[in-house]
């Protein structure tokens, strides 16, 4: 038995240095010492930990609001998850997303966002003049043959008396470039329900144009690697010039992501963006925050 336990364990090792030189590109090889061990047990560690993390109510979901820039009202906002562990503080999303996604779990968790979204969405909506939206990140596991159950999501949504219209999924540009049997399903399921969809961090990876209007995309969000230094004369205004133009030429809106100062966002109004959000309008704010920033918003401040 102990010889068993023994090779197990040597497979297991040899499976983290194999995945580690995959990580540096292939073509070379990796050793596996202590920093590889300590490594894989802190994963493992808190893979166990998020398993729990929904039934011990350890998520909380943020929200950052979305102006629109033409009217200087908020219309929508993005909701952001968090996770604070109990022992380790606030887990960043880049950390335990991808190990969800890995460990099978990330329905789970999708599931718990989308509803504790709409509950929140429900009172924005009880306060608000006009159709609010949220927007929520969806994974790309969620698109594959087991993933998200879109009937059941609608079935909360009409709990809540709230309709596909008052949803928006973002959606990475990979998702749209496997254009799988069950990508393709649940996209035109959301679309047949009115549900807004929107590419993430647009441009920053490999796009196909032609997805744009085979899934009827309703929004890009401009990657804030594109507005951190915006400013005027520089070759990122010639970029979201072009990206601005294109989506319009094809119905689609723009959002600008990362926006924090009112020069970056003059800039974004003077090229027909629709709508931006950043720390220059708000930070993530937890739901009893946010609705007191909606009821007291001034538009008045943008021209500051």
């Amino acid at each position: 038995m102990a010889t068993f336990r023994g090779e197990h364990q040597l497979i297991i090792n040899s499976d983290q240095a194999m995945y580690a030189s995959k990580k540096k590109g292939r073509n070379c090889h990796s050793y596996f010492d202590k920093k590889m061990f300590e490594e894989t047990q802190y994963k493992c560690k808190l893979t166990s930990d998020l398993r729990q993390a929904v039934s011990k109510d350890q998520f909380t979901l943020h929200y950052q609001p979305i102006i629109d820039l033409k009217n200087k009202t908020i219309t929508k906002a993005e909701a952001l998850i968090r996770w604070n562990h109990p022992e380790r503080g606030l887990v960043s999303p880049l950390e335990f997303i991808p190990l969800a996604e890995e460990a099978g779990i990330i329905n789970g968790i999708g599931d718990w966002v989308f509803k504790s979204a709409i509950d929140h969405t429900a009172k924005i909506q009880e306060r608000s003049e006009q159709n609010f939206q949220m927007t929520i990140n969806t994974s790309p596991v969620q698109y594959t043959k087991n993933g998200m159950d879109v009937p059941s999501w609608f079935d909360y949504l009409s709990t809540r008396g709230l309709s596909g219209e008052n949803i928006i999924v973002e959606i990475t540009e990979g998702v749209l470039m496997e254009a799988r049997e069950s990508v393709v399903k649940r996209l035109f399921q959301l679309r047949d329900l009115k549900v807004g969809v929107a590419i993430d961090d647009f441009g920053t990876g490999y796009s196909s144009l032609s997805y744009l209007k085979k899934f009827d995309i309703d929004y890009l969000k401009i990657d804030q690697s594109f507005v951190k230094n915006l400013k005027l004369g520089s070759d990122d205004v010639v970029l979201i010039q072009a990206i601005i133009v294109m989506a319009h030429q094809l119905g689609i809106k723009v959002v600008a992501e990362g926006i924090e100062t009112k020069a970056q966002m003059d800039i974004l109004i003077a090229n027909g963006c629709d709508y931006g959000q950043g720390y220059y309008f708000s930070k993530p704010l937890d739901g009893a925050k946010f609705l007191d920033f909606y009821e007291s918003w001034d538009k008045g401040l943008l021209h500051t």
